[in-house]
């Protein structure tokens, strides 16, 4: 997925197109994502003791897919999108995995993957 829980984001499409909001849960099996204060909905519920629920209407978020959301840059105050670079030994982002490895005398484990945006030139992690 190209959003993560915390990410700012902005709504790209539907009604609330143009708002901004922070990722509150990310459902990757539905390719959907939570965001606060968006898309809120109301649902009618019965008290049950039990648990200790309280009866009425209750407004939550629903989950909105996760193409109608992008990433916001702090830069450019508005949504961009993000590719995916590896990171060299030298701090340099790479376009392949193969690319990064070079820049190593000894191959780490495991090489950090970064999200960045060529358009604003930022790195979102």
């Amino acid at each position: 997925m190209h959003v993560k829980t915390g990410d700012m984001v902005v709504l790209i499409a539907g009604k609330e197109r143009g708002e901004k909001g922070r990722v509150l849960k990310v459902l990757p099996g539905a390719n959907r994502v939570v965001v606060e204060g968006r898309n809120i909905i109301k649902r009618h519920m019965k008290p049950n003791p039990l648990i200790g629920r309280e009866g009425g209407i209750i407004e939550r978020e629903a989950p909105i897919h996760a193409s109608n959301v992008a990433l916001y840059s702090e830069k450019l105050q508005g949504p961009v999108r993000t590719q995916k670079r590896f990171v060299g030994a030298d701090g340099q982002l790479y376009a392949s995995r193969q690319e990064a490895l070079a820049t190593f005398e000894e191959a780490p484990a495991r090489l950090k993957k970064v999200r960045f945006s060529p358009k604003s030139e930022e790195i979102f992690d």
